[in-house]
């Protein structure tokens, strides 16, 4: 299985800003430890370019934060300072998605190491997202190929609104958010399919939601692609979340959703969206156990 990666590319952050950038890192290193015979090969992923980004993002906002003017507000609802290293690091975390697509299209399935910036929405970024990946991928799948029907599958523990807002009344991509409802974005958008969980949902039930929602949107959305934006945040540790998922039942959510999309000889992409645990390790062995799923997740 192909996986690309961004980390190489850091950018400086100031010492109160709690983004966890050091996660991604620590997720290579480790998959880089893995023996060779797991056959995962390791590509750095390669830069979107203006003319992807246009399919999704507005031409004001691409320039503004492209030059570094965007104003001071703009740069607040993001969360990082601009800097030309976060340009390059935005850049290449959208072609992470893009480029993990374009190898599932060939190969039944791909991963990337980060990704999952689903709070940008066309005219601006949030919550850590500068430019939305996956809405982004599925543009250029949809401009480049003859499919005409994307799923998007978010299970990150913060809704997708950027990707619902961007998709909304377009019928060739399905959003399916499942998150906490008391969580950031304070104001939801509406996805074609969400489910809001109240704060300390644990296992049982939320796979049991997963198993139920997944289904339908699957029946709804007849996709002949699918993103998988799988998000470590659920889990109990998280210091952003709300939800009270171990990493077992996490593993699981991981077993489901792509061991669906393997059934049903879906060639997909999967993502690793947020994660803030207490401790910075739980992150990790979620983001590891998601690609370890994934590995075995090829079309059957």
């Amino acid at each position: 299985m192909r996986v690309f990666y961004t980390d190489l590319f850091t950018f400086p952050l100031p010492p109160e800003n709690r983004f966890p950038a050091a996660k991604y890192r620590l997720l290579r290193e480790r998959i880089q430890r893995w023996p060779a015979a797991t056959g995962v090969e390791l590509l750095l992923a390669p830069r979107a370019t203006d003319d992807e980004l246009r399919l999704v993002h507005t031409e004001e906002y691409l320039q503004g934060f492209a030059a570094g003017t965007l104003g001071v507000e703009a740069m607040r609802r993001i969360g990082f300072p601009w800097s030309p290293q976060l340009l390059e690091r935005s850049l290449r975390s959208c072609g992470g998605t893009i480029a993990a697509a374009r190898t599932a299209m060939q190969h039944g399935h791909a991963c990337y190491l980060a990704g999952g910036t689903h709070h940008a929405r066309a005219d601006r970024g949030a919550g850590y997202c500068v430019y939305n990946d996956c809405a982004v991928a599925a543009r250029v799948l949809l401009h480049d190929t003859s499919m005409s029907r994307v799923l998007i599958v978010d299970t990150d523990v913060h809704q997708g609104d950027g990707t619902a807002a961007i998709f909304a009344g377009n019928p060739s991509v399905f959003t399916f958010s499942m998150h906490g409802k008391e969580n950031f974005p304070s104001e939801k958008a509406v996805s074609d399919l969400d489910i809001a969980l109240l704060s300390g949902t644990g296992d049982e039930e939320y796979l049991a939601k997963l198993r139920a929602g997944l289904a339908e949107a699957l029946q709804r959305s007849q996709p002949e692609f699918v993103f998988y934006l799988s998000g470590a945040d659920p889990f109990v540790g998280d210091k952003l979340g709300r939800l009270a998922l171990t990493k077992h039942g996490l593993r699981t959510r991981d077993e489901i959703v792509l061991g669906e999309l393997a059934k049903r000889r879906l060639p997909h992409v999967t993502v690793m969206g947020g994660g803030y645990g207490k401790d910075m390790a739980d992150s990790v062995d979620i983001y590891e156990a998601t690609v370890e799923v994934a590995l075995h997740s090829a079309p059957r």
